[in-house]
């Protein structure tokens, strides 16, 4: 029977003619910035590659993913991991080629922490003879592992892990224990059902030396742990361990539970890189740097930064296609009463939650980019027997990754919100976004807490300026003596933010050192209590962390003048000031009492945004466009590149959904639930 519906089609004008018009009036050099955006590690090359493969693969079709229910989910998941891998073998992809493949599926695998976290830390805390033993194995994949630190009762605080590793010395053994309830392994995927091996985060126990019975705890260490039968897939003796249920986001993550009684391991299960336990004589050798046990924390925190800005480009090249397409009222100033719709982002009130985040995808670009600089060249000098920078790395990595993270998890919802109504549903392509992201600000260290680190590394540096013994040991301790400087009688200089864009960065750097000073004082002069000054220590990680976002961005615009065209630079520069002016204006009270900025530019700033704001308007679809994030990613009927937006909507509701394939009895006094089908209450009931 025919489908009348088939016939009609959306009001004029359509998505598709609205979207043309956009990017034709834009001079954007849509692919001279992607490719200065995205042209390491050959992103956008992998990327197409990888997508002509899995968008033809029906097991990656995402119509009814969203129908199913967690199992058939987890096991979807699974067959995905394990497809893959098949590709890698089949095409000779590299880890690169993989991961991407996995970011362009969009759907997280039950292997996911196997490749970030099991292989990092066996690459960077095993010693040679262990690697050589267990990375033929992994790359095999004959080994599946997890990382197993968190516990149901400690999470960020790795120190109070309660989790044991007994040294045996006359077996040469270790032994693992688990001696509350609250040492139970939490919250660890990849360890749940799929892992048969697992990194385990424990403290280190050794004898006591005449005490016969006591330990000493030498802290937390890493130990690689079997925990499953290599054939079976059964847990050890000894050993439970699995599935810790549903969650917001990843379902196909098997997060798991894990507790030992007293479970017996070879010597050579301690990963012995940094430290070690001699198997003849018990003596331990402690790591030259403790910071170096949580090297794949430090890793993983790295990577967070940089997929942050992928986060936020998807969610603002949804937000800003869509409310491009949709048309929401008269100009109330307009005197033809026939005058058309405005367009959606024609609002200030709409730029003003969208084309800010626009500009933040960029900063973290710049930032993300920068730290895994910074991670890679840290790691090479630790190589070296060089510790010296890594104070640097775990300091900027925690603060970075509290407000990267902050950013990314509250642009989704911003850009849903600001799209009305349509935002809300399915098709919009942002629930399982959401959902998947939102674990971020508390994974690798909850947002709050881990704020501490990087305050506890500036006070100290605050210190050593005050103290002023010979050279500053880095560029922080120098920037500290120079607001020393300025604070104890060198005037100033007065900061021209909206004339010199070098202006804006020292604003940011002196906001920065005033908030660090001001927490100095409270806690080295004024001797009050670390756990009181909690809430103003996060601001002071915080302002530090936006103090390196507007460096780098300002940096990148320095050293790549001569790389990109002079359109693209302005266009550049204008974002880069509008995420400045954006962040300051957020801030405005601590820029005003570090004297940074004026009181009375700080009154101009809102007024520069909406300025700055409106430059951008014209340009906004070719600027997301410029990420170049695929359709088949995105899976959002209002994001789509030809802007077929009611199509697409109808098209899902209509056609796709399994649930209009289904005739209900509605009628209560009757058992059967649908029609024809025999299911009636009791075998709903069966099923509960």
């Amino acid at each position: 029977m025919p489908d009348f519906t088939d016939r009609l089609k959306p009001a004029a004008p359509d998505g598709t003619t609205v979207l043309a018009q956009e990017r034709g009036q834009s001079d954007v050099p849509v692919d001279e910035l992607a490719k200065h955006l995205l042209s390491n590690d050959d992103f956008l090359g992998r990327q197409e590659r990888m997508l002509r493969i899995v968008e033809k693969d029906p097991l990656f079709n995402k119509t009814k993913q969203f129908n199913l229910s967690r199992p058939d989910r987890f096991k979807l998941g699974l067959a995905r991991g394990k497809k893959l891998r098949r590709y890698s073998d089949q095409y000779g992809w590299d880890a690169k080629d993989h991961e991407m493949a996995v970011y362009l599926c969009d759907d997280v695998t039950p292997y996911m922490v196997h490749y970030a976290m099991f292989i990092t830390t066996v690459r960077e805390q095993a010693n040679d003879e262990q690697r050589a033993y267990w990375s033929p194995k992994i790359d095999a994949m004959e080994v599946i592992g997890c990382y197993a630190q968190t516990e149901l009762g400690h999470g960020s605080n790795v120190r109070g892990l309660e989790c044991q590793a007994f040294w045996d010395p006359k077996a040469k053994e270790f032994i693992i224990h688990s001696p509350t309830l609250t040492a139970s392994k939490w919250w660890n995927g990849t360890m749940g059902r799929t892992a048969n091996h697992a990194i385990v985060m424990a403290q280190l126990m050794l004898p006591k030396e005449g005490s016969p019975g006591e330990y000493t705890s030498r802290g937390p260490h890493t130990f690689v742990v079997q925990i499953r039968d290599m054939k079976t897939h059964k847990p050890l003796d000894g050993i439970a361990v699995g599935d810790i249920g549903p969650k917001y986001g990843y379902a196909p993550m098997d997060n798991g539970y894990m507790l030992f009684d007293r479970h017996r391991v070879p010597h050579s299960a301690m990963l012995s890189r940094y430290s070690r336990v001699d198997p003849n004589t018990s003596e331990y050798t402690k790591p030259a740097n403790p910071a170096v046990v949580y090297g794949s924390l430090t890793y993983v925190r790295a990577t967070i930064i940089m997929h942050a800005r992928l986060i936020i480009a998807r969610a603002v090249t949804i937000a800003v296609r869509y409310t491009c397409v949709r048309r929401q009222f008269q100009d109330r100033d307009s005197k033809d009463a026939k005058a058309p719709e405005l367009c959606v982002l024609d609002y200030p009130t709409v730029q003003i939650r969208i084309l800010p985040l626009l500009a933040t995808a960029f900063a973290l670009h710049y930032t993300g980019e920068a730290m895994q600089s910074l991670y890679w060249n840290t790691r090479e000098e630790i190589n070296q027997g060089n510790f010296g920078r890594l104070a640097v790395l775990h300091a900027q990595s925690s603060g970075l990754k509290s407000l990267c993270t902050e950013l990314a998890a509250n642009s989704i919802e911003t850009c849903r919100r600001a799209m009305g109504g349509h935002g809300f549903g399915g098709p919009s392509g942002f629930i399982q976004l959401n959902n998947d992201y939102l674990s971020k600000p508390t994974v690798e260290g909850d947002n709050w807490m881990i704020t501490q680190q990087t305050a506890s590394f500036l006070i100290k540096r605050m210190q050593a300026a005050v103290d002023r013994k010979g050279k500053p040991q880095d560029e922080i301790e120098g920037h500290c003596r120079q607001y020393l400087d300025e604070k104890n009688g060198y005037k100033p200089s007065q900061l021209r933010v909206f004339d010199r864009d070098e202006d804006i960065v020292e604003a940011f750097r002196r906001r920065s050192r005033d908030q660090t000073y001001r927490a100095h004082v409270a806690r080295n002069e004024q001797k009050q209590s670390w756990n009181s000054l909690l809430i103003q220590l996060r601001r002071v990680s915080h302002s530090e962390s936006q103090s390196i976002l507007v460096q780098n961005f300002y940096n990148a615009l320095q050293q790549k003048d001569s790389a990109v065209s002079s359109t693209l630079h302005a266009h550049l520069r204008t974002l880069f000031r509008l995420f400045a002016f954006y962040t300051m204006d957020s801030e405005a009270r601590d820029f005003s009492r570090a004297k940074a900025v004026s009181d009375d530019d700080l009154d101009k700033i809102p007024a520069k945004i909406q300025e700055l704001m409106a430059q951008v308007r014209p340009h906004a679809v070719r600027l997301v466009d410029s990420w170049k994030i695929p359709d088949f990613l995105l899976d959002s009927a209002l994001g789509r590149y030809d802007g077929k937006v009611y199509e697409d909507l109808f098209n899902r509701a209509h056609r796709l959904n399994p649930l209009n394939e289904i005739t209900f009895n509605p009628y209560y006094k009757e058992e059967e639930i649908v029609k024809g089908s025999g299911e009636n209450i009791d075998s709903i009931l069966a099923k509960l």
